[in-house]
């Protein structure tokens, strides 16, 4: 005798080998034993034989019509046994009713479960929206079927080329969008991304990483509101005309210009010099329109070839520090004696200045020299007061380094790019920028006093404001004021860039409303104030990590566009290498352990991927070289940087 009944939610058939009361000890179609109880079975049979049943009963099921069932079914509840009898008549045989029980079973849009062979058929304005549900179901999947072969075919379905970028950032994976592109990617062997450039949706690697940001992180474009306020000069005349002849050191495309320094010998044996700063937060008050989206963006965004800058056009043209017009600014003046150069007192004053020259970092560096400087050959505009500063830049440098316990290393060189012709068909130019050089110690030494000045005078003052700290190695952003013992200074608060990073713009906030005799902007337990703190370290992560990352792509153009099969790099440890003369950190398996930090290496180039930014490289030889002082980390490398160009190199301490 065989049996015919249900297990473990599945339908199988077996020989029975024994029974005992209400139970039943079964042999499977596998060889395995099982033991069945009564209640399970749905059928006793003698022929056909078990394995025959199955194959018979689901061969009929196929043949039954599911909306014809539906139609002859009772209206309640019926057994299968009852349904198979008004089908094939009245004594149908085990395959006939085995047959009714697969085919009841596998139509549950026709007919619902409601016990142990057991149905009743579903209601008909529910059955036909379950129907139409399935057809929608089906015409997908055919859809889903015809983009994948197109796919695979070479020819991207123009309904996935225009959600490119989406599938790939933001995918609805549901969606038989992603499933066809997930599928014909499983097919291509690629990736969605590599498949999507291989097909055109994305048109290169260089379109990919510069839009996959921006539609991450400014998904409704980079374009400013159309309805900001414009900037006025109304109330400037309130602030006295500085008395100084005042330049700025940038470079040639630099459009922020943030800062301006003059010197002026007071004849009694002491110097002024004057720090200026943009002042845009004299404009710019909290929680208005504009306040609200600089406070979005945070910073300006710099990568090669690309800036998205913090405020609009008209506001940066307003109070950037440009040579020939009048604007605000907030002045730091340090008055020095001219033979220890040590600065004998400050004073911060909120007003007006005229810059005399822009001068322009990259058309002068090679003019200005410590040879030119010492010899008093230097010959530009503001020869006297550059030399001058150098001095007086070099005693600020040694007291950091006092406090700091070491001196700075020196002689590193930041590598950025020049980009000729615009987006990826640009020509490459490396160009480099070495630590300490006159004027990148001058401008950073500079900076780095009038924020730590500042800091101090927040503090000061009982005025809440961020700062930087950094102990035992860990930088830190907070309201809380405490020593940066990487720079060498007791307290170190952002306050030289207001044009191009929110948090300077908040602490200069801060600074101008306690200067004009107002409460200050945010009070120490402002929970906004905390807000700010988060946000801005999360956002310059990202912009970061952006920066770094088109580094590395141009890094790779420019390896390709060069022709370079081999390279030189330096052991920065174990298989890690930083690549010479470019910002490319990159591991090479198979290097020996026992290199030092520093060790000049050369390097075989084998491919170079600008997707995923790596190059393939193998070590073909050990130089007799080693520089470790060239990996140093500068500790100011987040200041000098962003002081001296557009485009600030990230560090250790940034």
């Amino acid at each position: 005798m065989y049996l015919f009944f249900e297990e473990d939610g599945a339908f199988k058939a077996g020989t029975v080998l024994s029974e005992a009361g209400n139970a039943f000890q079964v042999e499977l179609l596998s060889k395995k034993r099982t033991k069945v109880k009564a209640n399970r079975v749905f059928l006793s049979f003698e022929s056909p034989s078990a394995d025959q049943l199955m194959v018979q009963a689901q061969a009929g099921a196929q043949e039954l019509d599911p909306a014809f069932l539906w139609e002859v079914a009772p209206d309640g509840e019926f057994g299968f046994d009852e349904l198979a009898s008004e089908y094939f008549g009245e004594k149908p045989s085990p395959v006939e009713r085995a047959s009714m029980i697969f085919a009841l079973h596998a139509n549950p849009v026709y007919f619902y479960r409601k016990g142990r062979g057991v149905y009743r058929k579903a209601p008909e304005d529910i059955l036909e929206r379950a129907l139409q549900a399935l057809e929608r179901k089906r015409l997908q999947e055919e859809q889903k079927k015809a983009w994948v072969e197109s796919m695979v075919a070479g020819d991207l379905p123009e309904v996935l080329k225009k959600q490119a970028l989406s599938l790939l950032i933001s995918p609805d994976k549901n969606s038989i969008e992603w499933k066809a592109l997930s599928d014909a990617a499983s097919v291509l062997h690629m990736t969605p991304l590599r498949t999507m450039l291989k097909l055109g949706g994305i048109a290169s690697p260089w379109r990919w990483h510069v839009d996959s940001f921006y539609a991450t992180h400014f998904p409704k474009g980079r374009q400013f509101p159309q309805d900001l306020p414009l900037p006025t000069e109304a109330g400037w005349d309130k602030y006295p005309l500085a008395d100084v002849e005042a330049f700025s050191i940038d470079d040639s495309d630099t459009t922020e210009v943030d800062d301006a320094v003059s010197v002026k010998h007071l004849g009694d044996g002491r110097t002024r010099v004057g720090i200026h700063i943009a002042a845009p937060a004299i404009g710019i008050k909290r929680d208005s329109a504009l306040d609200a989206v600089a406070r979005a963006r945070m910073s300006t965004i710099y990568a090669p070839g690309l800036k998205t800058t913090m405020l609009p056009e008209p506001w940066i043209k307003a109070y950037s520090l440009d040579e020939g017009r009048a604007v605000p600014c907030l002045s730091l003046y340090l008055y020095v004696n001219d033979e220890t150069y040590s600065v004998e007192r400050q004073e911060t004053v909120i007003e007006r200045l005229n810059v005399k020259r822009n001068i322009r970092y990259d058309r002068v560096d090679h003019l200005v020299t410590e040879e030119a400087i010492l010899a008093g050959t230097l010959e530009m505009d503001f020869a006297h007061e550059i030399s001058w500063l150098w001095h007086f830049a070099k005693r600020l440098l040694a007291d950091r380094e006092a406090v700091r316990g070491r001196p700075e290393p020196t002689g590193r060189v930041d590598w950025f790019f020049a980009l000729e012709g615009e987006g990826e068909d640009a020509t490459i130019h490396v160009r480099g920028r070495r630590r300490g050089a006159p004027l990148d110690l001058l401008v950073a030494e500079l900076m780095i006093l009038a924020n730590s000045s500042w800091g101090l005078w927040l503090e000061e003052h009982d005025t809440a404001g961020i700062y930087r700290s950094q102990r035992m190695g860990r930088v830190r952003m907070s309201t809380s004021p405490g020593p940066h013992d990487g720079l060498g200074v007791l307290r170190y608060a952002w306050s030289t860039s207001p044009l191009r990073r929110f948090v300077d713009l908040i602490n200069q906030r801060q600074m101008i409303e306690v200067l004009e005799g107002g409460s200050p902007a945010y009070a120490g337990n402002d929970i906004d104030l905390f807000a700010i703190v988060s946000q801005f370290e999360n956002l310059h992560a990202i912009y970061s990590d952006f920066q770094t990352r088109m580094e590395r792509y141009w890094s790779l153009r420019w390896i390709l566009q060069e022709g370079m099969t081999e390279i030189e790099a330096l052991v920065v440890k174990g298989d890690l290498v930083r690549i010479d003369k470019l910002p490319f950190m990159q591991r090479v398996p198979g290097m020996p352990d026992d290199l030092e930090r520093g060790t000049k290496v050369r390097l075989a180039i084998h491919s170079c991927d600008l997707v995923d930014l790596v190059m393939d490289a193998t070590l073909l030889s050990v130089l007799d070289e080693c520089d470790a002082e060239l990996l140093e980390e500068d500790d100011a490398d987040d200041e000098a940087p962003a002081e001296t160009t557009e485009a600030p190199a990230e560090s250790a301490e940034g």
